[in-house]
């Protein structure tokens, strides 16, 4: 049977509804729609630049896809937007302070921007800001000691939650795989929302991190409500999805450009 001719643009759509669909592999794809395995990595890796897949070990994802992915694979979605968020969460930070930095792509990139910030002291339970940190002999780096989660990078347990109990650092900064403005910030378990709302009461005040993509989402079952105040760090790609967070209670918004 022929395979009818599609225009790159029509190819990338019926691709997208592939993957929806359930069938990743490049290999498959490629026979499918009658193209090499390179011109399907191509589309790919487009699809995975404009958000609608994760690329994956031979294959993609859809975003939608309830499956956690891990740390790298979060990491490379919307890589700009997620620096231009850790940046100004960094300018946010005093000299001297103390700093919760909840595990996650973003509270990562925000350890990056205080590697040379002499005389702050960031206290973390996730792997990725320790990563940052290891070469920053400067930064006092205060690690909240437990079992290591993956595939997200997070150490949890019991022993977290003790510690955070003699901690009040002056800033508290939390990332989440979603957030709405009713729910509050969506986790993969449970174990990981009890933990967030701990983090999220520890501080003086409270920073929520995400790129526009996590707004209005909710991947998982799992949820830390928002009942304190706080302010969300965001850019500016979704200006729709902005609106249920300006009337939120508690909430503040500190909007960002790439």
């Amino acid at each position: 049977m022929t395979v009818p001719r599609h225009t790159t643009r029509q190819r990338r759509t019926l691709l997208l509804a592939a993957v929806r669909g359930g069938e990743g592999s490049i290999q498959q794809l490629a026979e499918q729609f009658a193209v090499s395995p390179s011109t399907i990595r191509r589309d790919l890796a487009e699809l995975a630049r404009a958000g609608h897949v994760i690329r994956t070990y031979g294959g993609a994802l859809d975003t939608a896809h309830s499956v956690e992915r891990t740390l790298r694979e979060k990491d490379a979605l919307h890589a700009e937007e997620k620096d231009a968020v850790a940046r100004a969460a960094a300018e946010l930070v005093g000299e001297g302070e103390v700093v919760l930095l909840d595990a996650g792509t973003t509270t990562g990139r925000l350890a990056r921007h205080l590697a040379d910030r002499a005389g702050v002291t960031v206290v973390t339970n996730g792997l990725s800001v320790l990563l940052a940190l290891a070469d920053s002999p400067e930064v006092e780096v205060v690690v909240l000691g437990g079992r290591l989660r993956h595939p997200n990078e997070a150490i949890l347990g019991a022993s977290v939650e003790q510690q955070l109990r003699h901690i009040q650092p002056d800033r508290v900064f939390l990332g989440t795989d979603g957030l709405t403005a009713g729910r509050g910030l969506c986790s993969p378990t449970l174990e990981q929302a009890q933990l967030k709302y701990a983090m999220l009461h520890a501080g003086r005040e409270a920073y929520v991190l995400v790129d526009h993509s996590k707004l209005g989402q909710a991947p998982f079952s799992y949820w830390t409500p928002l009942d304190r105040q706080h302010t969300v760090v965001v850019d500016g790609g979704r200006p729709e999805a902005l609106r249920p967070f300006r009337t939120a209670e508690c909430c503040s918004l500190r909007v960002v450009s790439p």
